[in-house]
């Protein structure tokens, strides 16, 4: 499971809980089942301005409980983390910020004294190859360690692509030009492929002979 589709899962869920927890909050702070002449259900959460979000019944319920205080302050504890974590994976990026190269050493300096951002390799990539023949859509991510980078391709062909073709353009032309560009001895490269779903031509409907 990619991450867009992790993040988009976890929103939705929260989003979805809040919304609801929101309006429940909201049709019983404004008295609306009351204006309405609707009678909630006695288990109904808020079903009055003056009724608490959580009745002393149910704040005191298992207070006697030995697992009650352990429970009630882990999970909370857990849930801060966790939203904390995510959040701090979403700000980090997977790859490098840029990619360092190789040049002559200097007295004092590092071996590796340039320094290229990966969106620029990015960028490079993408452009050469959405200028080929079949190619619909492109993603480039540059990965791996500043001195040691590795690209991954996603590409998303159209309907009868030449893909060994498009393969053997793909290595021999973009990756080897950015690996030269770069001065790098090799520059690892992973290319997946998708084929583009070929649209449905509308059919002419045939009139009935009566």
């Amino acid at each position: 499971m990619s991450r867009r589709t992790v993040n988009r899962t976890i929103l939705t869920v929260v989003g979805t809980l809040l919304l609801v927890g929101g309006a429940l909050v909201l049709l019983g702070g404004l008295d609306v089942y009351g204006h309405l002449g609707i009678t909630p259900p006695h288990w109904w959460p808020l079903t009055s301005p003056d009724q608490p979000v959580l009745s002393t019944a149910s704040r005191t319920r298992w207070t006697d409980r030995d697992w009650w205080w352990p429970v009630a302050i882990a999970v909370p504890a857990l849930v801060v983390i966790g939203g904390l974590w995510w959040l701090f994976s979403q700000l980090r990026r997977s790859g490098p910020a840029g990619v360092d190269l190789p040049s002559p050493a200097a007295p004092g300096q590092s071996h590796f004294a340039l320094h290229v951002r990966s969106r620029a390799v990015e960028d490079a990539i993408e452009t050469e190859l959405i200028a080929l023949p079949a190619v619909d859509r492109v993603t480039v991510r540059v990965t791996g360690a500043a001195r040691r980078p590795s690209v991954h391709t996603a590409l998303r062909l159209t309907p009868g692509a030449d893909t060994a073709a498009l393969v053997h353009a793909y290595h021999a032309g973009p990756v080897d030009r950015a690996r030269h560009s770069l001065g790098l001895a090799a520059l690892p490269a992973e290319l997946r492929l998708r084929a583009a779903r070929p649209r449905k031509e509308r059919t002419k409907k045939t009139p009935r002979v009566r």
